[in-house]
């Protein structure tokens, strides 16, 4: 039997959907059982024992356009999927399901044009469940014995990375005190409005290093510039006893490695966020324009949302480019102390593995 998950959704949906990956695999075990992704995100599964291989598609660039559409349809019918599984709900994402040609296609009903694309459609109760359950309601429409479904230890999105990234991640952090506890800061977000101010950043970091704590400064592409700010207003100018500044010099894979040998993550609402909880790293996430209510915030006892209570949230499922009210109060109001309070905490606490 061969079975295809869909999510080409930004890099925490993928993350989230590792547990129905799990499950199906569980229901199915000698199935082969292949993930469609996001341009860019399958090395960060090529290692996942469930999945036997990962495909990306690039829509933002090589893949984009009608053509490549109809071209990619071609080349996933080839592969003679017996099960297909939609987690996304675009238009793209169920002519895929489509095109695939399996004889069983499960997909959401809000999906595009889901009636005439699925023959197992489930509701996606978006406003009753969190993320994970949503994305399993796919492997109950599939009859998945109710046990499997049930099974807590199958909810945890368990990500394995490649041995190459551990070593690399290993070589990044060598130059700080082995003796300290580590936290990361990462003050980037894809949506301007999910980031928190720079200056609270930089309290986070400047008490950090004052308190004998270790601290990564990370950024991907694009973010570099936001934590120059940081470092700038933490006052630091030169090399720093216990300061790694690792912004824009990691991949995803060795970023993800290296959240995975993190003590605390500072962190806003984001793709890495998942990657680190993910991997039962304590996380502190700061929250604004989005809610826990929405259904993506990091999960366990070690994994902190900090929020404030400002009338107008959430403004939306991903964020904005500017704050719609243009008072940004949903993360100008977090407090700095009780961020730190909270880095503390898990610090003393240390990792529940």
């Amino acid at each position: 039997m061969r079975i295809a998950v869909w999510n080409t959704a930004f890099l925490g949906d993928s993350v989230l959907t590792l547990p129905l990956i799990r499950t199906l695999k569980a229901a199915w075990p000698e199935a082969e059982l292949d993930f469609y992704v996001r341009g860019g995100l399958a090395p960060l599964y090529e290692a996942q024992p469930e999945i036997a291989r990962v495909f990306s598609c690039d829509k933002r660039g090589k893949d984009r356009g009608i053509v490549a559409v109809i071209r990619e349809g071609r080349s996933i019918a080839e592969r003679g999927y017996d099960i297909w599984v939609d987690a996304h709900l675009s238009l793209r994402s169920s002519y895929m399901a489509w095109a695939s040609r399996a004889p069983v296609r499960a997909g959401y009903a809000e999906a595009a044009l889901s009636r005439l694309v699925f023959t197992h459609r489930v509701s996606r109760r978006f406003s009753e469940l969190q993320e994970i359950e949503r994305l399993l309601l796919l492997a109950e429409a599939l009859s998945v014995p109710r046990a499997l479904l049930e099974d807590e230890g199958l909810h945890w999105p368990e990500i394995v990375l490649p041995p190459r990234a551990v070593q690399e991640a290993e070589a990044l952090l060598a130059p700080l005190p082995a003796e300290r506890k580590t936290i990361g800061l990462h003050p980037g977000s894809v949506w301007p409005t999910k980031r928190w101010t720079p200056e609270g950043f930089a309290f986070i970091l400047r008490r950090a290093l004052e308190s004998g704590v270790n601290a990564v400064l990370l950024a991907g592409p694009g973010e570099e510039e936001t934590a120059a700010v940081v470092r700038s207003l933490a006052g630091i100018r030169g090399d720093e006893p216990g300061f790694l500044d690792l912004s824009g010099k990691t991949s995803l894979l060795s970023l993800a490695a290296v959240l995975g040998r993190l003590d605390d993550y500072v962190t806003n609402d984001s793709g890495p966020m998942h990657l680190a909880w993910a991997q039962r790293t304590p996380v502190t996430a700061l929250f604004g324009p989005t809610v826990r209510a929405l259904g993506f915030a990091p999960r366990g006892e070690s994994s902190t949302v900090i929020e404030t209570a400002v009338p107008c949230r959430p403004c939306g499922l991903h964020g904005h480019k500017t704050c719609p009210k243009g008072h940004f109060d949903c993360m100008k109001k977090i407090d700095p102390a009780e961020v730190w309070s909270d880095v503390v905490r898990k610090l003393a606490a240390g990792r529940q593995e």
